[in-house]
């Protein structure tokens, strides 16, 4: 017998006297794409269309074929079709509605897709019909909302999400989408917070549903209302947030697995013993190849979560089993049209503290410890711009964490001890510290590890001036609530103190390439300020007298370098020159830090 093979939705058999068959499916598309309406001469049409297995590739493929005056041609039996798929949702056959979804997505797509090239239509008009548009996206949404809220198959749930993201993301530019408006009026938050908050929904569910949730509350964030904005912050119910934040820890978990699962396998390789046998000078080469690719996505969520909901703070410090250590059964993935973003979800979500004991051999982690992992990786290398934007986002994260009152209390807190392993990058001139060598101490200590990582390891050509400033505001904003709160942490400033003077040195000995790009005045104000509320107020925070003794043996024994600060910022500041102004500021700041001060 001929053997069959599918191929762009065509049935060829091997029999070159036989002309090739195409789907029936298929011959219902070209139908479609023809100027008639197809229901005409077939009353059934819309009924067996949806019974059929959707072709996405040969119906996404057509709609890219056309160009824009043939798409209008058709744009009636586009918006009847959008019409029949929402129909199709309400019917009980799940054959049915998984069709409308998948047939949904597509359109949604390729409509998108073939706009991008030639922009003579509208969107909204080109697939529902401006004054159907209102009604089709109620009913629409509603569906979803049903689908996504019943007892019903997690698959169908699945595809409801994708569909969702797909209508999300097809626009570069969010807040451009101009769809979403109806995503607005008809809201599914509370859809969104049914699954965030049920276990078994959440493990499902949980990567699409926060990602989804995270897209939402950026469109036009800062031009009108956006009601998941206003829904979010005031969410209180302790199960949804948990549940978020297990979403997220979870996914930033798997990052954090499989950043070391290749560093290990590097170390292991052939690499790692060419270099062994050559000496390291090529390390940081090697580390370069060391890359995994990063979730901005789920970053953009537990930015949300931490900016808008004070609530979600304490969800940072909930304790559970180090997630890179527990083995959580896989299930498996629902078929989908597609996966939005170019983020691939994790394995498995993790399960709740309450079903997952705790076991007395298991490191106990939290929220912020595998953020902060998480951090010390992405922040490792900033020439990459895309790792430059997330790094960057990881440290407005930090800092929305060091501006909380509750956070810092138990970011400083001595019965909240933690040992949090922090990547760092490879450097010739010092060894790696060893994992078991590392004490348990504050959460605020590996915060401020962090930041004196990334002081140490980032002054080169291409200076990440907006990173710099960042960091030196967080390490700010911890400094003054321990001096608010008379907090005298036991943590080894001298590495600080050793990292900002070395920064200062940085700027002034690449003063003319800087200042052709930055305001390094600016970054080299706030490190002065740092060393003068260290000098005032330095009694009031710093664990013994021994260490202030010690701040005051380091401003000498580094004089050298303050008073060429002073030297470069005088020259500039008595120019009538563009930095004047802000030369003179540092001028002024540094009169505590000169022998004589001091």
């Amino acid at each position: 017998m001929a053997q069959t093979e599918k191929r762009g939705g065509l049935l060829r058999k091997s029999s070159a006297s036989k002309k090739p068959l195409k789907e029936k499916v298929v011959l219902m598309y070209d139908e479609i794409f023809m100027t008639e309406d197809p229901s005409k001469c077939s009353p059934r049409f819309w009924e067996e269309l949806f019974l059929m297995k959707v072709n996405l590739e040969y119906l996404e493929g057509k709609l890219e074929s056309l160009d824009g005056e043939e798409l209008m041609k058709i744009k009636d039996n586009i918006n009847c079709l959008f019409q029949h798929c929402i129909q199709a949702l309400g019917e009980e056959h799940p054959i049915r509605v998984v069709n409308a979804l998948q047939t949904l997505c597509a359109l949604i797509r390729g409509v998108h897709q073939k706009n991008k090239s030639t922009s003579g239509f509208d969107i909204i008009n080109m697939l529902m019909g401006f004054d159907k548009a209102e009604l089709c996206m109620k009913n629409l949404m509603e569906s979803l909302d049903s689908l996504l809220c019943a007892e019903g198959s997690e698959s169908l749930k699945s595809l409801c999400l994708k569909l969702l993201l797909c209508l999300v993301t097809v626009t570069d530019n969010i807040s451009q989408n101009t769809i979403l408006e109806y995503v607005m009026i008809n809201s599914i938050f509370e859809a969104i917070l049914q699954i965030l908050s049920h276990p078994p929904s959440r493990r499902e569910h949980g990567y699409d549903a926060v990602v989804l949730l995270a897209l939402l509350v950026n469109y036009r964030k800062y031009e009108s209302v956006n009601p998941y904005i206003v829904k979010l912050s005031i969410v209180d119910d302790e199960a949804t947030l948990n549940g978020m934040g297990l979403v997220i820890a979870q996914a930033l978990s798997e990052y954090n697995r499989q950043y070391k699962d290749k560093e290990e396998e590097h170390q292991s390789g052939f690499f790692s013993a060419l270099t062994n046998m050559v000496g390291s000078m090529f390390i940081a080469d090697a580390h370069e190849k060391i890359s995994v690719q990063t979730n901005e996505a789920i970053l953009l969520a537990l930015y949300e979560a931490v900016h808008l909901n004070r609530n979600f703070i304490t969800v940072l410090a909930q304790s559970h089993p180090e997630m890179g250590l527990v083995t959580t059964p896989v299930s498996p993935a629902p078929t989908t049209p597609a996966t939005p973003l170019g983020t691939t979800p994790p394995s498995s979500d993790v399960i709740s503290s309450v079903e997952l004991p705790l076991d007395a051999d298991v490191q106990t982690s939290n929220l912020l410890i595998t953020f902060l992992k998480y951090s010390s990786i992405v922040m490792q290398d900033t020439k990459d711009e895309h790792r430059l934007h997330s790094g960057k986002l990881c440290l407005i994260i930090l800092t929305c964490i060091a501006e909380d009152q509750y956070a810092n209390a138990f970011l400083h807190d001595d019965n909240m001890n933690f040992r949090v392993n922090l990547h760092r990058m490879p450097m010739r001139h010092r060894k790696k510290a060893a994992d078991k060598n590392l004490p348990c101490r504050p959460l605020v200590c590996a915060v401020l590890d962090l930041m004196v990582e990334f002081i140490v390891t980032h002054m080169m050509k291409e200076f990440p001036m907006d990173l710099y400033v960042r960091c030196i505001q967080v390490v700010h904003k911890l400094l003054c609530y321990q001096k608010k709160c008379r907090v005298r942490l036991h943590y080894t400033w001298r590495e600080l103190w050793s990292a900002l003077i070395n920064l200062l040195k940085f700027l002034m000995s690449n003063e003319t390439v800087l200042l052709a790009k930055h305001n390094i005045f600016t970054l080299a104000l706030m490190i002065v300020n740092l060393f003068n509320m260290f000098i005032t107020y330095g009694d009031t925070f710093l664990p013994t007298p021994s260490s202030y003794d010690e701040l005051y043996y380091e401003i000498i024994r580094m004089h050298q370098s303050f008073d060429n600060l002073y030297s470069m910022v005088l020259r500039l500041s008595t120019n009538a020159g563009q930095w004047k102004e802000a030369a003179s500021k540092v001028t002024h700041a540094l009169v505590n830090i000169s022998p004589k001060g001091i």
